[in-house]
């Protein structure tokens, strides 16, 4: 391959892994963004809720660490590994879009918080996937689990809240 050939086939990956993600992000601010300030939000908002301004922030930035992981990863030369990879991340992203649908679409909280423990399953999948293959793009998504626990805590939270 010439390095011509290989440094286009590296934007197109780069575009393809940032796309996606932020594609998945717009996607999911749409059923969120006009409930996070609703009565009904507020109703069910446990109180060790972050305030409304540090979502978008922490959001933002795992996505940015969600799309450079997935790029990194795509740089494998394996068809197969990384046919494993793609397969993985839209997966997680399928998740993660989900859970926003769920939760603030359907205002449905017990189907929230089954995808939410599903898209923890499907992180930590791809974690220990992608370790025995580019460890980099492993550990890039170490915070996006971390925070992933914590909206597991907020969704069940909010469910005991508006059960009880």
């Amino acid at each position: 391959m010439k390095i011509k050939e290989i440094k286009r086939e590296k934007i197109i990956l780069f575009l393809f892994s940032f796309f996606t993600v932020y594609l998945t992000a717009f996607l999911g601010s749409l059923f969120t963004s006009s409930q996070v300030n609703s009565e009904w939000y507020n109703s069910i908002k446990p109180s060790i809720t972050p305030p409304n301004f540090v979502f978008p922030l922490v959001w933002n930035f795992l996505f940015f660490l969600i799309a450079i992981s997935f790029y990194f990863a795509l740089l494998n030369k394996n068809k197969k590994i990384k046919t494993q990879v793609k397969i993985l991340f839209l997966s997680n992203l399928f998740f993660n879009l989900a859970w926003s649908f769920f939760y603030f679409g359907l205002k449905n909280i017990s189907l929230a918080l089954i995808d939410i423990i599903l898209l923890i399953f499907s992180t930590v999948l791809l974690i220990l996937k992608l370790k025995g293959i580019e460890k980099k793009s492993s550990f890039l998504l170490f915070p996006y689990l971390i925070w992933l626990l914590f909206a597991m805590i907020l969704n069940l939270l909010s469910l005991i809240k508006f059960l009880g």
